[in-house]
């Protein structure tokens, strides 16, 4: 899991660009990255990811500090901007690579994952459409990707406006 100052998470929320900005934006996420996860090529680039060929999911890796943000937060937060029931599609994006996942490190974190996926169930009273599974692989994808509704103002998102409200409301509130 790393250090105690800093830990990582991957997160499969369809579109990466949105949720990039979102999980920038909590405090306690010291940096975050965009790639492809869990795939079966090696390097792929969005090119190839984008053809649903490579088994690659768009994903952000959260690199965390847990004595400001814990992981139950980060997984409850993501469940937020997540249709966590819907099936290789989030907003207008269709596909095996906008499917949605929580990718973990160690059992500890597997565990912590599925405890909170659990009560979110039981709440819901349904069964989420998230695949909890050990990272297997990630690559880190473009450039160009990296914090692009930062470098793209009106690119699109299928995050609702109200979200990054949100986490602007959580800044210094865990």
């Amino acid at each position: 899991m790393g250090s105690q100052t800093e830990c990582s998470i991957y997160f499969a929320a369809g579109c990466f660009w949105g949720a990039q900005k979102f999980f920038k934006m909590v405090d306690g996420v010291v940096s975050t990255c965009v790639g492809f996860a869990n795939g079966m090529t090696q390097n792929p680039s969005y090119q190839e990811v984008y053809t649903d060929t490579t088994g690659h999911a768009e994903c952000v890796l959260v690199k965390f500090n847990p004595t400001k943000v814990s992981l139950e937060k980060l997984v409850e937060l993501f469940l937020k901007i997540v249709d966590p029931f819907s099936v290789n599609k989030q907003g207008e994006d269709v596909g095996t690579r906008y499917r949605t996942g929580i990718y973990f490190l160690d059992d500890a974190q597997g565990e912590t994952i599925k405890r909170v996926i659990s009560k979110f169930e039981e709440k819901a009273k349904q069964c989420v459409a998230v695949e909890i599974r050990p990272l297997e692989c990630f690559y880190t994808a473009e450039e160009y990707h990296q914090n692009y509704l930062d470098k793209n103002p009106n690119g699109y998102c299928h995050l609702s406006p109200e979200i990054f409200t949100l986490a602007k409301k959580l800044k210094g509130g865990m």
